[in-house]
């Protein structure tokens, strides 16, 4: 495991952080770490690198042990399994297409803030009977978009969206 010598995050502290949060995909380890750089040239610290290849937990491992002024979080989280792995592998967050309760009590449990996908309000009110009031709108667009977002203001005003996705 990767040590995490910083404070614990939370969800509300990434969305905060930055505008944007780069969703990347690498599968070639050696450009994890240049990437992650550029990026924090640019003034861009929170990087979410998705789960999505069989790298990606080795470039989160770069990312944490060699960029120090990157917070580098896993991406495409789907399982309680996955979440462990990328804590073990340094992440600061994650981030799931979804949201589950044992996804939700499982990052808590390895103190690793989630921002769970979210795309009814169905899923908002499950997230937050479990606790989220800062979730990810996914996929954004398709569902709904910038409409969306102001039509579950008025129910949902308590709840911060990261939209992405489209």
């Amino acid at each position: 495991m990767t040590n995490i010598s910083t404070p614990p995050l939370s969800a509300d502290a990434v969305m905060r952080d930055a505008p944007v949060i780069p969703v990347i995909v690498l599968n070639d380890v050696r450009q994890a770490v240049p990437l992650a750089r550029a990026l924090i040239a640019g003034g861009i610290r929170m990087l979410e690198v998705t789960l999505r290849t069989s790298q990606a937990l080795a470039c989160i491992e770069a990312i944490a042990r060699e960029v120090p002024d990157a917070v580098v979080g896993a991406g495409t989280v789907r399982s309680a399994a996955d979440a462990v792995a990328a804590r073990h592998a340094g992440a600061r967050f994650a981030v799931s297409p979804g949201f589950t309760p044992a996804l939700g009590r499982q990052c808590r449990e390895l103190d690793l803030p989630l921002l769970p996908g979210v795309a009814t309000g169905s899923e908002i009110m499950l997230a937050q009977e479990e606790g989220f009031k800062a979730l990810k709108f996914f996929p954004a667009v398709q569902a709904g978009g910038l409409a969306m977002l102001k039509a579950w203001q008025g129910p949902f005003g308590d709840v911060v969206f990261c939209p992405t996705g489209g």
